[in-house]
């Protein structure tokens, strides 16, 4: 049952990641009048508080496994930011 709904979170991941795109662009183009821009920023607010979950929640189920002395340790995921 837990591989189904992470079948279902990466399918609403890739879905909303790609309307949270297609908002950005909206915006970028600077075609919409001000009413339309505020409805698509609040859009992309709210698929990028989602994606963001989304991810976090992911990164924080990472985990290395690493051999020391003949024993199987597990230590978090640590990422490293490139500059």
């Amino acid at each position: 049952m837990k591989e189904g709904k992470n079948r279902e979170n990466k399918k609403d991941f890739e879905e909303n990641m790609t309307r949270l795109k297609e908002v950005v662009k909206l915006l970028e183009e600077g075609n919409l009048s001000l009413e339309e821009s505020l409805k698509c920023f609040e859009e992309g607010i709210g698929l990028y508080r989602f994606c963001n979950e989304v991810l976090n929640n992911a990164e924080q189920r990472i985990s290395l496994l690493i051999e020391d002395d003949n024993e199987i340790k597990e230590r978090p995921f640590e990422v490293i930011e490139e500059e």
